[in-house]
């Protein structure tokens, strides 16, 4: 399997959204490891804060911009005659979306049919895939979710990923653009850092030893997927596009075992990592989230014979050990 991997990956030119982002610079890494050459584009390029290193980036084509300009993806496609397209770039803090929805709407919107849009005149892409979100599902009574059940979010953020998700949908139902759908559990794991997010703000407050505050009762229920089982997930999903015939296809990606914030807080303390252990105090101030939401993962696991390599605890002791390392030299 390395090798079909390698060989289909060779030269192939790869446009990655988003790309300094946390899900996008793990992405970046695994892609540039099998020889592919990619470029990257993003609002914010050479951060402090990336897992990325000054070898990565002489690798890599960089841009400086945002999805919300047509001109500068149409440019990028025709210049490079890109071959795949993974599309991340989004506003991703939920606060953010709230406060500021325009400027959801546009990133999350405008951006992913932009990038479409450009794809669908270059005509030549052979594989895109874009990032939607378990959000974009809404609240539902029947779980775990699953990928025929309606789009139907009521806040900014989840109604953004909705719209990008059917719009998406519609470019291969229209024009037969090689598109796939990401609707992933939430990522955690080492680079990110996104300290709104439960998983990262818990292991910085455990090595700082500062007192984590849950915005929720402690009782919302999530699944948590480690961030090298969803970039072998996207990996997968690009490779077999044209082989399995996945154009217009969504995918759950999950480790299908939910957990509540509480248990998970748990899980964290019984690691043993840390001299330190965590101390949380429930604010209870989060607004509009869905009190259970998790997915299923088996039509991943039948179509892409993807599952997740990592179990809770061996991610969790990952990125613990991660965050300990850089805290201590932060």
């Amino acid at each position: 399997m390395k090798t079909i991997a390698n060989k289909f990956w060779k030269n192939k030119k790869v446009l990655i959204t988003g790309f300094e982002g946390f899900l996008g610079s793990n992405l970046v890494k695994a892609i540039l490891e099998k020889k592919a050459k990619v470029i990257g584009l993003d609002i914010k390029t050479f951060r402090k804060e990336t897992i990325l290193c000054p070898q990565d980036y002489k690798k890599m084509v960089v841009y400086k911009g945002s999805v919300t300009n047509y001109n500068l993806i149409k440019n990028i496609l025709r210049e490079h005659s890109i071959n795949i397209i993974f599309h991340l770039a989004a506003e991703a803090i939920v606060s953010h979306s709230q406060a500021n929805p325009l400027k959801t709407f546009k990133s999350n919107i405008a951006g992913t049919w932009n990038v479409l849009e450009a794809a669908r005149h270059q005509g030549d892409v052979e594989a895109i895939v874009v990032a939607s979100s378990d959000k974009a599902y809404g609240a539902h009574k029947k779980l775990p979710y699953r990928e025929e059940a309606p789009l139907i979010a009521n806040h900014p953020y989840d109604v953004s990923k909705s719209c990008a998700d059917l719009i998406t949908s519609a470019y291969f139902h229209t024009y037969d653009l090689p598109v796939a759908i990401t609707r992933c559990g939430n990522i955690y794991g080492p680079g990110d850092f996104n300290f709104n997010r439960l998983v990262p703000d818990a292991m910085r407050c455990l090595a700082l030893d500062k007192i984590l505050q849950i915005r929720s009762d402690g009782t919302f229920t999530r699944d948590y997927v480690y961030i090298d089982n969803i970039v072998a997930g996207y990996i997968k999903i690009a490779e077999l596009m044209k082989k399995n015939s996945l154009s217009g296809e969504a995918f759950n990606l999950s480790n299908e075992k939910p957990i509540s914030v509480i248990k998970l807080l748990k899980e964290i303390n019984s690691l043993n990592l840390c001299k330190n252990k965590l101390k949380f105090k429930i604010i209870n101030t989060a607004k509009y989230e869905i009190k259970e939401q998790y997915l299923s993962a088996a039509k991943a696991r039948r179509i892409l014979n993807w599952k997740p390599k990592h179990s809770l605890n061996e991610g969790l002791k990952k990125s613990l050990a991660f965050y300990i390392n850089y805290f201590s030299k932060n």
